[in-house]
């Protein structure tokens, strides 16, 4: 018993506390910066990036085709950070999804307190001109979706990875797939939301939250 123990703190530890301090690294650094300056939403009236960490979605003309992304995304990660003080998500829909958008939004509430869950209603060039501002290697459907999602920061930049192990250079997380969100979107939102918490409590000791 005693080798055995041992053995583990000679071996077992080190690699332990090595693979803690990897990923400590991604898990508190700085999320890169891809794109500046990304369009504001000067069509909506009263929801905007400025100052706000924005979950931002694309679902189309076809919502029908686009609830399970809704649905994946309220649960993975709306539930899980949408406490968090300045953080909202926002759906930038066609002018004419509004009925349908009534019912989604009554499904959502039976999940989730939705109040940060925004959409907004825009003409297609105004979808593609938000979209395009993102600068991706992304496209829109013909429908203007896309089952990606984009986190936009207070200042107006495009968020994600620039060397992702699958991706390289990763703008948007799939919400069709619940591993991407699950092991990659979920870390990234972390980041940058313990990114300005720490720029608060530098800029405000007395802050505890």
């Amino acid at each position: 018993m005693k080798k055995t123990l041992i053995l583990i703190v000679l071996f077992v530890l080190p690699i332990v506390a090595y693979l803690f301090f990897a990923s400590g690294v991604n898990n508190f650094g700085k999320l890169p910066e891809l794109t500046q300056n990304v369009n504001e939403l000067n069509f909506a009236n009263d929801i905007k990036f400025k100052k706000k960490i924005t979950i931002l979605g694309f679902l189309g003309d076809n919502v029908d085709l686009r609830k399970g992304n809704a649905f994946n995304l309220n649960q993975k990660i709306y539930k899980r950070f949408h406490e968090f003080k300045d953080f909202q998500f926002v759906m930038v829909m066609p002018i004419g999804t509004e009925d349908i958008i009534q019912e989604i939004k009554k499904d959502l509430a039976n999940l989730a307190d939705i109040e940060k869950w925004n959409f907004i209603f825009a003409t297609p060039q105004e979808i593609e001109s938000l979209f395009f501002s993102l600068k991706t290697d992304i496209q829109l459907d013909g429908d203007f979706g896309t089952p990606y999602v984009f986190i936009i920061d207070k200042n107006l930049s495009l968020r994600g990875r620039t060397a992702d192990e699958d991706e390289g250079t990763k703008y948007g997380f799939n919400s069709n797939s619940v591993a991407d969100l699950n092991n990659k979107m979920v870390d990234d939102v972390k980041i940058i939301l313990a990114e300005y918490r720490l720029a608060l409590k530098k800029n405000n000791p007395d802050r505890t939250k």
